[in-house]
């Protein structure tokens, strides 16, 4: 296959010719080009971060400090919340 062809092709598969002058597509066809390549070259960095750290067994450590008092309102016999509602301000 030639190189023209080849080219034209991937100007092709690119978006539509964007004017009449080959000089100016081909100008158009290399940014968008450009701008195809950066949006693969990202894509790879980030899938290959992604598997890099895929199966990573590090322990998440969580600490519950239980000394400090609690804010939450006390429970009725139901063991239902005390709280005021202002869903009738959606009505």
């Amino acid at each position: 296959m030639k190189h023209k062809t080849l080219w034209k092709w991937f100007a092709m598969a690119l978006g539509e010719k964007a004017s009449k002058c080959d000089k100016e597509s081909d100008i158009v066809a290399r940014i968008r080009a450009g701008i195809f390549l950066t949006y693969l070259i990202t894509n790879c960095f980030i899938v290959a971060g992604v598997v890099k750290h895929w199966n990573d067994n590090q322990p998440i450590e969580i600490y519950i400090d239980n000394s400090l008092p609690s804010r939450l309102p006390q429970t009725e016999e139901k063991g239902l919340l005390k709280t005021n509602s202002n869903l009738s301000l959606y009505r």
